[in-house]
């Protein structure tokens, strides 16, 4: 048994809090490797391995045609492993490894795999970074067929229990019953994870990231669950465990106003209007942006279309994607950023060496100003799109007025062709630059005489103006939204915005922190958009402040000199004014680590 009251701590992925017991879920075994010695060997391998993928596809198709009706919004997901499936990186690939290299059918899979996670691994953007987890549960639900250790079957549990996994697939998680499983806690994923995504839904709570989670938890160890700090107590003693269930039912009320007020405008206690949008990247997620209350799509990002398929999309393909997405929200404004990624990143066969630096390299505007027919492609079925509804379209990683000068002077000779051919589209829609690159601050007021608007990604702010790479658990911890340069680059953002009389938005994950949401308002900023299930937070902070307190909090946050002095000023200026919300992100739990 573990020392009583023993903290983990992992990654808040579905916010709830419970206390159960453990099961632990094993893993698929090893991969083991043999050698074929004959043509026919060669074959029955390729057969055997066909075969594995057909019963899948199989089985992948009734989760999809059996989903239930409040899951519908997620189907994409097995759609999309659906495609990963016949990938040729998957799929042709193990089946040219059997017949080249003579291995056996799970050693040929594993190096297709291995090799498709290393090209996901030179991607800049996390976003698209992250969708290698598919393609992992695609691979490991193959190579549990194949080595006869098959996952994704229903959990049936003689008591509710508490899921402990390495993993967990999307198909697994849309399986599962909340009476069943009380929560799940993983070792990989994070937030935005598919797997996340669906217990959110579902309001199973979990907590993913949390490193060794398998080996440190047993079978039958009592446990607590929170899901909305991401802490996980082995062994909590009586007392530990009468707070957590008093925390849980403070946290159910919480949770229901929070949502009664999701649909309410996001009004300052003083009368200033704000937008609190929604970033998405497929049109199946619309659905989750009306749940939650968004005002509108303030990042519509648009790679997913060239990711999962073995060609170029079509401009009739990403027209009738994006139409989808801008007339089911209509009249509310969707805004779409033009393709962020490399040529090298494309599941398409385009010829580009891989880069030693992909953040730094040829990507986002670089990329499609470098490759005009793939850009004009885009830009026409956004165009056509914006017939249907309110369509602003933005460009990424913008460091100089140049790229911003050439992406109109594309998009009006686009404009000309569609007007010849008599194809409708809104000619006043606006052309706004994402502001990511420290360059893009110092010319913000250059920028605005090109720009209809001006979006805030934060993630690469943030990472390019501090030097720090985010994904790298060495220097994790020093990528600081507070940090004072950060805040003074929005302060210059917004304050060349407002000179030139165009709005400043911002969607990066800063955005959809309520922690940070005073400061950024008495910055300026007046548009956030986020994760749509952070939306009924992000609004009902909003609703609680008063712009004349939040420019006073700003203004003392900008006078600091150590991102320490502004994390602590913050928290406790938030943990004051608004007790009821940031009381469940300081769990005793933490007090006890300490």
């Amino acid at each position: 048994m573990s020392d009583p009251n023993r903290i983990l701590q992992g990654i808040p992925a579905s916010p709830g809090i419970v206390v159960g017991r453990a099961q632990v879920v094993t893993e698929a075994a090893q991969v083991s490797t043999r050698l074929l010695y004959s043509e026919r060997d060669v074959a029955e391998e390729q057969e055997r391995f066909r075969q594995a993928v057909e019963q899948i596809e199989a089985e992948l198709t009734r989760l999809k045609n059996e989903i239930s009706e409040d899951l519908k919004e997620h189907v994409h997901i097995l759609e999309l492993h659906l495609v990963i499936l016949r990938d040729r990186m998957l799929y042709a690939e193990t089946l040219r490894l059997i017949q080249e290299e003579n291995l056996n059918a799970e050693r040929a899979l594993n190096q297709a795999y291995v090799k498709v996670k290393e090209l996901f691994q030179r991607i800049g953007d996390k976003h698209i970074r992250g969708r290698i987890a598919d393609v992992e549960m695609v691979y490991q639900r193959l190579m549990g067929r194949l080595t006869g250790k098959d996952s994704d079957k229903p959990f049936s549990f003689k008591e509710p229990a508490i899921i402990v996994a390495r993993d967990l697939s999307p198909a697994e998680t849309t399986q599962m019953s909340n009476v069943q499983v009380l929560g799940f806690i993983t070792e990989r994923g994070g937030k935005t994870s598919h797997t996340a995504i669906i217990a959110h839904s579902l309001e199973i709570p979990a907590v993913v990231g949390l490193d060794h989670a398998t080996l440190e938890i047993k079978t039958g160890d009592l446990i607590i669950l929170d899901g909305i700090t991401g802490v996980v107590i082995l062994d909590p003693d009586d007392s530990l465990r009468r707070i957590y269930q008093a925390r849980r039912a403070d946290f159910e009320i919480f949770k229901s106003e929070v949502v009664l007020g999701s649909a309410m405008v996001a009004v300052t206690s003083d009368g200033l209007p704000t937008r609190v949008m929604a970033n998405i990247e497929m049109p199946e997620e619309v659905a989750l942006a009306f749940k939650y209350g968004a005002d509108g799509v303030g990042l519509y990002r648009t790679e997913f279309l060239y990711l999962r398929q073995r060609h170029l999309p079509t401009e009739e393909e990403l027209f009738q994607d994006y139409k989808q997405v801008v007339a089911a929200l209509a009249p509310r404004v969707v805004t779409i950023r033009t393709l962020d990624i490399g040529g090298d990143k494309f599941l398409s066969p385009l010829e580009y060496a891989p880069e030693m630096n992909p953040a730094l390299g040829l990507r986002a505007i670089r990329f499609c100003l470098k490759e005009p027919k793939i850009f004009r492609t885009q830009l026409k079925a956004i165009l056509r799109a914006s017939a249907f509804g309110q369509v602003r379209i933005m460009f990424p990683l913008i460091s100089s007025p140049r790229e911003m000068q050439d992406g109109r002077k594309l998009l009006e000779l686009v404009k000309k062709e569609l007007k010849k051919d008599k194809v409708p589209f809104d000619a006043e829609l606006p052309v706004g630059a994402m502001i990511e690159v420290p360059a893009a601050v110092t010319l913000a007021d250059l920028l605005t005489r090109y720009a209809d608007f001006f979006s805030i990604g934060t993630n690469d702010l943030i990472q390019y103006a501090l030097a720090i790479d985010r994904v790298n658990q060495q220097v994790a911890d020093m990528y600081q939204p507070l940090h004072p340069a950060v805040l003074r680059m929005v302060r210059e953002v917004v304050q060349a915005g407002r000179q030139a009389g165009i709005s400043v938005a911002m969607c990066g994950e800063m955005a959809g922190d309520p922690l940070y949401i005073p400061v950024l308002l008495g910055l300026g900023v007046e548009e956030f958009s986020m994760n749509p299930m952070a939306i009924p937070v992000v609004k009902r902070v909003i609703r609680m402040t008063s712009l004349e307190r939040a420019k006073e909090v700003a203004q003392k946050a900008l006078l600091l000199h150590t991102v320490e002095e502004v994390n602590d000023y913050v928290t406790r200026e938030m943990d004051r004014l608004f007790p009821d919300i940031f009381r469940f992100g300081r769990p005793l739990a933490n007090k006890l680590a300490k």
